[in-house]
């Protein structure tokens, strides 16, 4: 069988790979489409020269087997999702990045080993997850120790973070972490200056409520509530 007769297969493997990245790439996660796409067409490559590369060297006492390569490539993709993965305080973040990165090698493997039908699956099977999947999250009832994420932009030297921890302690939320994201001048000289601040909370009650209360307040520029991962991984 000859190169050209195989080919097909890393182009398959760069559609799909590319597809699963570019989900990543529009959340604007720090794992997008082109580490993505790369790690998809690796592991199809390098399934391929696993496959095809050493037939030459086959003879009456040579046996190889493909399937050590398939087992070095998993192995090699758990050290790029462990440098995904990292632990700020008692949260953990960049797990889904990390699950995503391993099964796009999975779906480049399948490509590189002639499964087409099983790429395309796997595809699918990550998309539904990707986009369904949160919508299935926000309905189950939440735990009282899962973190959820705020981030609060208002104008600086007004006491908004005081009425802000306030309104959340009255909510029944307990804040586990607080961190200032950035600060920043005005646009035009003369203009307040903003902060914005990350507070992450733990709760079983409404995050959105709180985050309309919390948007209310005079000197409140913006409020952005969600999953602490969802924000931050």
């Amino acid at each position: 069988m000859s190169e050209l007769d195989i080919i097909w297969r890393l182009g398959l493997a760069l559609v799909l790979s590319s597809v699963i990245g570019l989900e990543r790439e529009i959340e604007q996660k720090s794992a997008g489409l082109r580490t993505y796409t790369l790690v998809g067409v690796g592991a199809a490559v390098f399934m391929l020269v696993s496959i095809y590369g050493f037939s030459a060297s086959l003879g009456t006492h040579v046996v190889l087997d493909p399937s050590r390569v398939a087992a070095q490539i998993v192995s090699g993709i758990g050290f790029i999702g462990g440098g995904i993965i990292f632990v700020r305080r008692d949260t953990v973040r960049g797990l889904t990045t990390a699950a995503g990165v391993w099964v796009t090698a999975g779906v480049g493997m399948a490509c590189g080993g002639d499964l087409p039908l099983i790429a395309i699956a796997t595809t699918v099977i990550y998309m539904v997850v990707a986009f369904v999947y949160p919508f299935l999250v926000r309905v189950l009832p939440r735990s009282r120790y899962a973190p959820s994420e705020l981030r609060v932009v208002y104008v600086d030297g007004q006491g908004l973070l005081r009425e802000a921890l306030a309104e959340c302690a009255q909510r029944g939320f307990s804040i586990s972490d607080l961190e200032v994201k950035h600060e920043r001048d005005g646009a035009h000289d003369g203009d307040p200056r903003h902060v914005t601040v990350a507070l992450e909370i733990r709760g079983q009650g409404s995050v959105s409520e709180l985050a309309s209360e919390l948007n209310e307040l005079e000197g409140v520029v913006g409020v952005y509530a969600g999953d602490a991962d969802e924000l931050g991984y």
